[in-house]
């Protein structure tokens, strides 16, 4: 991927290279950080591979000179438009261990006995830490949860990994569960029924209770009349 250095910083000149189609960033080194600018369809083609946002990129700067073995560290995008706006680049040796993160896929939740049966399958964590050879890291890993059943709790020491990568998350945070249906309460719909009954029959007595000295009472206004 070629990039092109820039000198003039300041937000008025990124502003300036996001009109363009160019997207502002920083490529960190072994040596000073180098500010740079990149061809937003470059980079998109560059990231939606097969590896990702974990691609190894051959960063050449200006066209010319050697290459630098890069990974992306970080990126901004726009909350309106959704396009990135800037980008960092790491530049790594690929005989050195790098620590990234890895999104977690759970697989088979349809065949679970336990969602089967009405049962909740959640995955409360959706990323973990992983070590290992920049070109080594594995674009996602795939979790089975097939056989769970409900009340079935995975953790990160159930993940299998690929040999040569380290999974640095504590063993034991939960990665995935089944939980049982809930079911809706309806015992207080009925006391409450039941009170809104007792209280209409109470109010109908009340009521029947009250008739007949109302009739006394007029009976007496008719004797007086």
């Amino acid at each position: 991927m070629t990039v092109q250095a820039r000198e003039s910083l300041g937000s008025r000149n990124t502003r300036r290279l996001r009109r363009q189609g160019l997207v502002p960033g920083v490529l960190y080194g072994r040596g000073e950080p180098v500010a740079i600018s990149i061809e937003e369809r470059e980079l998109r083609r560059a990231l939606t591979g097969a590896a990702g946002l974990h691609s190894i990129l051959d960063v050449q700067i200006d066209g010319r000179g050697s290459t630098h073995a890069s990974i992306l560290k970080d990126f901004q995008v726009d909350k309106v438009r959704g396009g990135v706006v800037h980008v960092d680049l790491q530049e790594v040796r690929l005989d050195q261990t790098i620590i990234a993160s890895v999104s977690v896929h759970l697989i088979g939740g349809e065949d679970s006995p336990g969602v089967r049966e009405g049962g909740v399958l959640s995955q409360p964590l959706r990323e973990i830490q992983v070590e290992a050879l920049p070109l080594e890291i594995p674009e996602h890993i795939d979790l089975d949860v097939s056989h769970m059943a409900t009340g079935d709790t995975l953790r990160i020491s159930d993940i299998a990994v690929p040999d040569g990568v380290t999974l640095l998350d504590d063993p034991e945070t939960v990665v995935a569960t089944v939980t049982a249906p809930t079911r809706e309460e309806v015992v207080e719909e009925e006391v409450e029924e039941g009170e809104e009954g007792a209280e209409g029959e109470a109010a109908e007595g009340e009521a029947a209770e009250g008739a007949p000295e109302a009739e006394a009472s007029g009976g007496e206004e008719s004797a007086e009349g």
